[in-house]
């Protein structure tokens, strides 16, 4: 709304051209949410912790988890939405598809995280809402953001898959797009949310994917640079890199407070929404494959688990100690602190590899 407020006097005041650089409204984007996350995190924090909003720990967790993060709030995201909202909603044109899908994607994700966790402290337990229920909602959410996103889109290869490292090796996926779009974003949205497990631990990670998709998203959005890169030119999608900078400065500004020992959690509320952003994103830029690449470590986590389930079931017997993988390695004596450090170098690792792939064609 302000960029589009400042344009108005653009041919009164020459210096407010500077507003139509997509770097510069990034940058700008990113500091905005970044102070208020800042800003308001303690006063939510307080908020939370008066008004009884914890975080219920489960039982068959590791042990010191009782003891060290009983009585945290929770419910965080709302805090990273609030500064991504505001953000996006100041400096990223509002007009344009591409933003108004990830805002959709954010906000109603978010919501039902919100009511996921709020299930969750009303009956002091960390199961919530139970499983099928949420994805029920997930599938719909999703559905009904796909459907709208591809009614609008003019774009012709919209339907196309894109493969790293490869040219020419495109698939065009017909009206299989819908699914395979509604998959993703709802794969994307769960795999973060399992992450989110200890301190600090999906927060960086979803930074690092964040900050690769904003340069992405860049690219894909201009003509030269997409045609050096030899990757499709998709006009408008460089408007998405404002909400991917909202995305780092919300989440940079909610480490502060997230990192170990966390004060806050950031609940379903924000691992839901920022798993389906970047979901949404992906599709957006035509990058599906990268998203997997870079976000390899919320791949992991969501394979662990699934592996742990299938095992269980046909076997009677568990591959890990316990599922998702991080807390494998605290079961097998791994300080919190390192699990989540070394996770953090694997994330630098695969999202650097995620890059490499836009020259390696």
């Amino acid at each position: 709304m302000l960029y589009q407020f400042l344009l108005n006097f653009v041919d009164s005041f020459s210096f407010l051209n500077v507003f139509k650089y997509l770097t510069f409204r990034t940058g700008l984007s990113f500091f905005t949410s970044l102070i208020i996350v800042l800003i308001i995190g303690g006063t939510f924090i307080k908020f939370f912790s008066k008004q009884k909003i914890l975080n219920p720990i489960r039982n068959d967790g590791p042990e010191d988890h009782i003891v060290k993060k009983i009585g945290t709030p929770t419910m965080g995201g709302v805090i990273i939405l609030i500064g991504l909202l505001i953000s996006v909603l100041f400096w990223a044109d509002l007009s344009n598809l591409n933003v108004l899908f990830c805002l959709y994607i954010a906000l109603s994700f978010g919501l039902l995280g919100a009511f996921d966790d709020y299930k969750k402290i009303k009956y002091s337990n960390s199961s919530g809402i139970s499983s099928k229920l949420k994805l029920t909602f997930q599938i719909i959410l999703a559905i009904i953001g796909v459907s709208f996103y591809v009614y609008f889109n003019d774009y012709q290869d919209l339907t196309n898959l894109y493969f790293p490292f490869f040219k020419n090796l495109i698939i065009n996926l017909g009206w299989f797009f819908i699914p395979f779009s509604i998959f993703v974003i709802i794969g994307s949205s769960n795999a973060v949310n399992l992450t989110d497990g200890l301190d600090g631990l999906a927060t960086v990670p979803v930074i690092l994917v964040a900050a690769c998709f904003a340069f992405i998203s860049y690219v894909t959005g201009n003509i030269v640079f997409s045609t050096y890169l030899q990757i499709p030119y998709i006009e408008g999608t460089g408007e998405v890199s404002i909400f991917c900078g909202a995305i780092i400065g919300s989440c940079l500004g909610f480490l502060w407070f997230n990192a170990p020992p966390a004060k806050i959690f950031m609940g379903d509320t924000g691992s839901l929404s920022l798993g389906g952003s970047l979901g949404a994103v992906g599709i957006i830029t035509k990058h599906e494959i990268v998203l997997a690449i870079t976000g390899g470590l919320f791949v992991l986590e969501a394979v662990s688990v699934i592996v742990q389930v299938i095992s269980f079931k046909l076997t009677g017997k568990r591959v890990f100690k316990m599922a998702p993988i991080h807390h494998h390695f605290e079961k097998k004596g791994w300080p919190e602190s390192t699990v989540v450090i070394r996770f953090w170098i694997i994330s630098i690792i695969l999202a650097m590899i995620g890059l490499a792939t836009l020259k390696l064609r």
